[in-house]
């Protein structure tokens, strides 16, 4: 066991160095506007619905548990001309009630074919092999946009050896393909007025600015604005061919993005330390249990030879120090990056309790110059 946890931290260690590696080095590369941003108007809407399964093998709902799937099944009948008689107790074990689930999405028209989730909300045991009546889906404005049906598919595998069973799957959720056909369109906005407005995925003025130059350099001056760090309205054709084109075009734009704000990401959890780019450290010490953490400046002077024609320059190296049990474990003299201390913490089985208490304490003393984000 004691091997295995070794191993376990030698390979989280050096995963967190080739994610820090890669993290760091990365330069910020071009990228295609419709990776930065959105349409507003262009998006999916959710849609939901309550409806049965039934021809289950005796997997369904206990209906002495689920007073609902009973309710649901009586209610049915009525509708269909049923009616039973006061008093009549349903033992309903092939009959599960289930939510219906699925996204309509940006432009879907009437006749649409969609995917659906279907899950089940009562004590059923499997869904597999069920069928799902005919369930209306509808939107946060209580409208039905689909109407869901179709036979439940449950992936996953199975085995047996010798009378033991192994079931590798999560049998209460399961897919309809093309289970739901779309009855009402969404109206858009994106074919109204002369203008339209980008949303970027994440607020940033100096991103905003140069996708507002990339826009202009390639369709001509004045042609978008920025509100603000997030919205920009674009000039565009009135008539919706032309518009579909304008639109492919704007989407296919390179804009490099400007480099985000330093923010470090912790999982509490795991102990996976996360940085979107070169993270510094000011001049700290952290005393955290056995450990303690030092990080330095020597300032150095350099003279050159009286007959050379250099300068006299003054440098600074930057030390990271480790302690344990008052025994110094490990010196490194590069740069005083937060890689390198979360490197040597590592290496002397610093817990994941550990890196968050320092990392904490160095962003409290104002030593860490980025955002500490635990998750």
């Amino acid at each position: 066991m004691k091997k295995i946890t070794q191993l376990r931290s030698s390979l989280c260690t050096l995963l967190i160095t080739l994610t820090m590696g890669m993290t760091l080095t990365a330069e910020c590369h071009a990228e295609r506007l419709k990776d930065l941003a959105g349409i507003q108007g262009v998006r999916q809407n959710q849609l939901l619905g309550y409806g049965l399964v039934v021809g289950l093998d005796g997997s369904g709902d206990q209906t002495t548990q689920t007073p609902f799937t009973v309710q649901s099944i009586v209610s049915m009948l009525q509708q269909m001309g049923v009616t039973l008689p006061v008093g009549t107790s349903l033992q309903l074990k092939n009959v599960a009630a289930v939510m219906v689930t699925t996204s309509l999405p940006p432009f879907a028209q009437p006749g649409q074919a969609l995917d659906v989730t279907v899950s089940s909300m009562g004590n059923a045991k499997s869904l597999r092999g069920g069928t799902l009546l005919m369930t209306p889906l509808k939107g946060a404005d209580n409208q039905i946009y689909a109407m869901a049906q179709g036979n439940v598919l449950v992936g996953g595998v199975g085995a047996s050896a010798n009378g033991s069973k192994a079931q590798v799957n999560h049998l209460s959720v399961g897919r309809i393909s093309s289970g739901a056909t779309v009855e009402r369109a969404v109206p858009s906005s994106v074919g109204q007025g002369n203008t339209i407005q980008l949303e970027l995925n994440t607020s940033d003025f100096s991103t905003a600015s140069r996708v507002v130059d990339a826009i202009n350099r390639r369709f001509g001056p004045e042609t978008a604005a920025a509100l603000d760090g997030r919205a920009i309205q674009v000039k565009a054709p009135v008539s919706a061919d032309q518009r579909v084109s304008f639109l492919g075009a704007l989407e296919s734009l390179d804009v490099t993005p400007a480099q985000t704000v330093a923010k470090v990401i912790l999982n509490a959890r795991t102990g996976s330390i996360v940085m979107n780019q070169a993270v510094t450290l000011d001049s700290c010490a952290v005393a955290h249990g056995n450990l303690s953490v030092v990080i330095n400046t020597d300032n150095a002077i350099t003279q050159p030879n009286a007959l050379a024609g250099g300068q006299t320059a003054a440098t600074a190296n930057s030390g990271i120090s480790i302690t344990k049990d008052a025994g110094q474990l490990m010196m490194l003299k590069a740069g005083t990056s937060l890689a390198d201390v979360v490197k040597a913490l590592n290496a002397i089985g610093a817990t994941p309790q550990d890196l968050l208490a320092i990392l904490q304490a160095i962003k409290a003393s104002g030593a860490l110059r980025a955002e500490l984000e635990i998750i």
